[in-house]
């Protein structure tokens, strides 16, 4: 192939004519610019969502530009801009957002990396002076946090809890590997997390000199999208960021790369707590910058590699004793200036050589003999359907993904020109892409020198483990053997086994308030269509009906478990490897399940695809596959993923807290080796037709871009077509009970200074819409205040969750949780503090202030649901599972509105009085 005559090429792409070796021009429909000062910004017009705006300020400063008595003091500074900055003093940032509607950690956030820091911030734009705010809490995070000493203070034991929380096998691996991996460059001495001698003894001047260094002008810019005025926003960037000062002698911001050394590195890594043997080959290379078309072409063909490489790596899983657990390969971004390939492998008990070999092969084979036509079409296809997906799309695009793509663009020069030229792009050089050149590719990057070999393993495993010779011997060994060519396996037949014989739309009622038509089919089954306009191209499908595991005593309750995996041997005529392929370039997806008093086929679709979804469907529910092979398998990787469980601390303490509910629901207890020879594939076949066999209890509910008319032949054929029993089956009632009085229990395992706690609340609820507002806001409540509390006053955690939980039936109940990770030493400290928090809001009430908050945000966080074809579609399963009126979201706003102080005093008192209440602890086994 001449690739000089491809690169000189044009490509015409809409109204734009580009050559290869051109810089892909920016997105026209963003207003950019750059003041005196160097900064820079990017303004664009979108209404996904309306009345809302995302400011993002991206800053070309991180962990490597540190001193050495500056190491975690980039990511420091990321939380100090937090807790005060000129304008927002201490707390008042973070307090005076959340009333306005913005959640912290949710909404409001911050990273930090090698190489940058990002700040974000979505806010309403419907009251200009939150936008106002907004952009001066940008101008602020820019270059005024006031970095108070006695602020940092405070913060120290915030960072080091959050430091604490990466504790653990895979820290210890990653410290003793990283150094070898980035060839002992300036990032492997960098983390951003920082070191515990600099978090506790560094000075204010020492975080003080790297903001005046590097918090400047000519390294950040601010992304603006959103539903606001492109001009009057450029104006008031302008008038605000204009004034930021660059040092007098500013330090040259270095640009640090990894550099190749043309050599072949090996490491072997134990610890006593990991549960997993793997190998790991990373491949190093030059980092394919995106700027060009010519870029844009070797990037589609790495997309298209890693897509065929991931469907025959998937294709030797499905195989009779697949030789590993799991495994992969692809081409992505490393760091420092370079990509890799990456294979990966999970080996089998005792099976490293062979899980290795077999997984090298398939890259061997690929490098060998490239790929075959049929798999590069089904590639391009894939690819190109997805970028079409997101042509259609494009006036619904939400803010969030254009803001991503800018960042890329001012920190790397990642090429955004928009989704037409995109599309227009991929669709030209996917014409002119041929296997081999393809093929050619593939064997440039599999090359035989820079490549690190990883292996980490239990330490029991350390002896048996190779040495670098021996390993080296697999390779060649794989690399010298004879193997065959890929050959690429496709069905000619149709999916379908037989063809449905179609039922009939039998009445139809259209419900104006809300919007939807129920129609009533001949065999029973009923279907709710709700259209919307949200999405251009979404439609999403679930049918359910009552019974599931419930309906099976405990010796078939494993079994009836286990069912969920009969989806994942195909459907009709076509295996698991057959429909894959089937699959390929088309937009939807289809999964069946069984749930403990329900089962269910959850869908979502484009509009031209939908038929195809529902004959999927069919095939699914009417002509499911049994697969010895794939059984086995799917048994045998459940056995091994348990072979190694106790090394693990968090698995010990989770089986632990599974172990103490199951006293409650003995069939949920943890599965174990023993259980998972008792289940038999015929049993799990027969109770996997069993559930599906009876369509008059289904109900199915389709919400997006729906053509109520069109639509009904298909529901006719595919829904009315399915068989009916009219067994009127109800789910049982398995007499199980929230946990009931007061359980407290601690387990010691692992090495690290490093404590988990949970706190466990349960019993009866008063179930209706407006309590569940109720709960709801007693959880954020308490959110706010342990936020509050133990982090921002104590210092002790990083990141305190609650969370709660409430079903309707069999009885109503509700599950309340606290969770948080701390040092060891504090745990009786700061437990006894979120149960004083708790007792606070039970005697007094909450503060207004954090009734207010809860308010807002709800509120605001309403306003972006009632818009969102997915917040309609499980509000309306949940409904009519809960027997509760679907009309219930019309008063939603105002019962939110209307929850009182004493409204949440009463919740808490309820529902957290401690009468059930479980303890659970996590500690070190030093501390026993």
């Amino acid at each position: 192939m001449n690739i000089k005559k491809i690169f000189s090429a044009v490509l015409l792409t809409g109204l734009y004519s580009i050559t290869y070796a051109q810089t892909l021009p920016f997105d026209p429909a963003v207003r950019t610019g750059k003041l005196a000062n160097g900064f820079t910004y990017y303004i664009r017009h979108n209404e996904e969502p309306k009345n809302r705006v995302v400011f993002y300020l991206a800053n070309k400063v991180g962990s490597v530009l540190e001193d050495d008595d500056q190491r975690g003091l980039a990511h420091f500074i990321e939380h100090m801009s937090f807790n005060g900055t000129k304008n927002f003093p201490k707390n008042e940032l973070v307090d005076y957002l959340q009333k306005t509607g913005v959640r912290f950690g949710a909404d409001l956030n911050a990273t930090t990396g090698f190489d940058e820091t990002i700040y974000q911030l979505p806010i309403p734009s419907d009251k200009p002076e939150i936008v106002q705010h907004g952009l001066q809490i940008m101008r602020d995070w820019a270059q005024d946090a006031t970095l108070d000493p006695a602020e940092i203070n405070k913060e120290r034991g915030v960072v080091l809890e959050e430091k604490r929380l990466k504790k653990g096998a895979g820290e210890r691996m990653q410290n003793q590997y990283l150094p070898l991996l980035l060839n002992n460059s300036i990032y492997a001495k960098r983390l951003p997390i920082g070191t515990e001698e600099v978090l506790t003894t560094f000075k204010p001047e020492a975080i003080q000199r790297f903001y005046r260094d590097w918090y400047r002008p000519d390294l950040q810019a601010l992304m603006v999208v959103g539903d606001i005025d492109v001009d009057k926003m450029e104006k008031d960037i302008k008038s605000r960021f204009g004034d930021l000062k660059k040092p007098a002698s500013p330090r040259i911001r270095p640009n640090f790369t990894v550099q190749l050394t043309g050599k072949d590195q090996y490491i072997v890594v134990t610890d006593p707590e990991e549960t997993n043997t793997s190998i790991e080959i990373n491949i190093k290379q030059p980092k394919l910058n995106l700027h060009t078309a010519a870029d844009y072409r070797a990037f589609l063909i790495r997309q298209l590699v890693n897509y065929m490489l991931s469907q025959r790596y998937a294709d030797v899983q499905r195989q009779s004793a697949p030789p590993f657990l799991a495994a992969g390969a692809g081409i992505g971004e490393f760091i420092g200036g370079l990509d890799n390939y990456s294979m990966s492998i999970t080996a089998k008990p005792g099976e490293l050589e062979a899980g290795f070999k077999n997984a090298w092969r398939l890259s061997e084979q690929a490098k060998r003999y490239g790929f075959t036509p049929t798999e590069l079409d089904r590639a391009k296809n894939v690819y190109l359907q997805q970028l079409a997906s997101v042509l259609k799309e494009k006036s619904k695009t939400p803010s969030d993904n254009y803001v991503a793509e800018y960042v890329q663009y001012f920190l790397h020069g990642t090429a955004s020109p928009g989704i037409d030229i995109e599309y227009g792009i991929s669709k030209n050089v996917s014409a002119s892409l041929s296997t081999d050149e393809v093929n050619n590719y593939l064997k440039q990057v599999i090359k035989g020198t820079d490549r690190d070999i990883l292996i980490t393993a239990p330490e029991k495993e350390k002896a048996s483990l190779p040495s670098e010779q021996t390993f080296m011997e697999w390779m060649k060994a794989v690399e010298s053997e004879h193997i065959s060519a890929f050959q690429d396996v496709t069905s000619k037949q149709g999916l379908l086994t037989a063809a449905p014989i179609a039922g009939k739309i039998i009445n139809s009622e259209y419900n104006k308030a809300l919007n939807i038509t129920t129609l009533t089919l001949s065999n029973g089954a009923k279907v709710l269509l709700k259209a919307t306009n949200f999405k251009n191209d979404q439609i999403l499908f679930t049918g359910t009906s009552a019974g599931g595991t419930s309906l099976y005593d405990i010796a078939h309750f494993r079994a009836a478990d286990a069912a969920n995996i009969v989806p994942s041997f195909g459907a009709g005529n076509y295996n698991e490897s057959e429909l894959s392929k089937y699959l390929s370039g088309k937009q939807f997806s289809i999964r069946p399940s069984i749930g403990e008093r329900t089962q269910a086929v959850n869908g979502a679709s484009s509009v031209n695809d939908l038929e195809d979804a529902l004959q999927l469907m069919y095939a699914y529910l009417t002509q499911p596959r049994k697969d010895t092979i794939l059984f086995k398998n799917t048994i045998a990787r459940a056995k091994a993923a348990l072979l190694n469980r106790q090394n693990d601390p968090a698995q010990v303490f989770n089986d632990t807290v599974t172990a103490v509910l199951s006293s409650y629901n003995i069939r949920r207890a943890r599965q174990t080796a023993e259980d998972l020879d008792h289940i038999e594939l015929d049993q799990v076949y027969s109770i996997y037709k069993e559930r599906f066999a009876d369509a008059s209890g289904f109900t199915f509910v389709f919400t997006g871009s729906i053509d109520t008319v069109a639509i009904k032949p298909l529901l006719e054929k595919y829904i009315g077509s399915l068989p009916s029993l009219y067994r009127n089956e109800q789910a049982k009632d398995l007499g199980i009970t929230s946990p009931a009085g007061k359980v407290s229990k601690t387990v010691y395992k692992g090495t690290e200074d490093k404590a988990n706690v949970l706190l466990f609340f349960s019993g009866p609820f008063d179930y209706s819409f407006t309590n569940q507002l109720k709960v709801d806001a007693l959880k954020e409540i308490l959110q706010i205040r342990l936020i509050e509390r133990l982090r921002e006053d104590e210092g002790g955690v990083y990141a305190p969750t609650v969370g709660v939980t409430y079903a309707k039936y069999p009885k109503a109940r509700f599950n309340f949780t606290v969770s948080f990770a701390c040092a060891p030493n504090n745990v009786e400290q700061l437990i006894a503090a979120t149960l004083d928090e708790i007792n606070k809001i039970r005697n007094t009430g909450p503060l207004p202030v954090n009734l207010d908050k809860f308010k807002a945000e709800t509120q605001r966080t309403i306003e972006l649901q009632l818009k969102s074809n997915g917040f309609w579609h499980t509000y309306t399963i949940g409904q009519i599972q809960n027997k509760e009126p679907l009309d219930a979201v019309n008063t939603y706003s105002e019962d939110v509105g209307k929850i009182t102080v004493e409204d949440v005093k009463k919740m808490a008192t309820q529902y957290l009085g401690g009468e059930n209440f479980i303890r659970m602890v996590l500690l070190p086994e030093k501390t026993k």
